[in-house]
């Protein structure tokens, strides 16, 4: 019997006004609940919102009902494993503790059917972004972060959303310099070290690239085009979610 793996990226919770993260939030749910039974694994490849910051005993406001879900797909037996994004890289313990997800901080590999794959956000993988590579570290910093938690929650809040904008801007304005997707170089590469797919999120492009054997595949963004990826009897495929 075939196992079925599912691929999420970039749904960017929390980016628009309510009403539009309120439908966003709809077709999330119902996707979750209607994998439950048939997935053997959900891959969540980065910024499932838009930013995240989780004290040790606050949390977010909102998102109950994508919690709901994401708790009932795990106890319905599908393994969750959840990225760490650029936006939402600041977690605790809840999502391990309280919904039973796995949470990465950096790349992974993985044995799916007879295939290879590296999986990763994608953040700070491109070739000359030292910029942003140092950003990262120190806001990934343990020390940073302890800091980070004896600010309120309403004022942390603030700037994680604050930061999360000034990113985006950031990242949109370099990759309109760049000309595109420059997560492809690096995929290529990956691709000839050994593996049969890389899967990566954060470049807000969808791709599905072969090259022979062996594929690029980057789902986009819900901000603009809600999908999700579906790898089975070693075929990989991109559904769009039309409602």
């Amino acid at each position: 019997m075939s196992s079925d793996y599912y691929f999420i990226s970039d749904i960017h919770l929390g980016f628009s006004e309510k009403s539009i993260e309120t439908e966003k939030e709809k077709k999330l749910e119902k996707f979750l609940y209607e994998i439950r039974g048939k997935a053997d694994t959900l891959f969540i490849l980065g910024d499932l919102f838009d930013h995240w910051f989780e004290y040790k005993k606050v949390i977010p406001k909102g998102y109950f009902k994508t919690f709901s879900a994401l708790n009932e797909l795990v106890e319905s037996g599908t393994e969750v494993i959840y990225f760490i994004g650029n936006h939402d890289f600041l977690h605790y313990d809840f999502f391990r503790e309280e919904i039973g997800v796995r949470l990465i901080h950096d790349s992974a590999e993985f044995t799916l059917g007879s295939k290879k794959f590296f999986m990763a956000h994608g953040d700070g993988l491109m070739a000359n972004d030292t910029g942003y590579k140092i950003l990262k570290y120190f806001l990934r910093n343990n020390i940073t972060q302890k800091l980070f938690t004896l600010i309120h929650p309403d004022i942390g809040l603030w700037l994680a959303g604050s930061t999360s904008k000034k990113s985006r801007v950031y990242t949109t304005k370099r990759d309109v310099r760049h000309n595109g997707d420059r997560l492809i170089t690096v995929a290529k590469d990956k691709l000839d070290s050994g593996f049969d797919y890389v899967i990566f999120g954060h470049s807000h492009i969808r791709n599905n690239l072969n090259f022979g054997e062996k594929y690029y595949i980057n789902l986009g963004s819900w901000i603009t085009k809600p999908c999700y990826g579906i790898f089975s009897k070693n075929k990989f495929e991109i559904v769009e979610i039309d409602k």
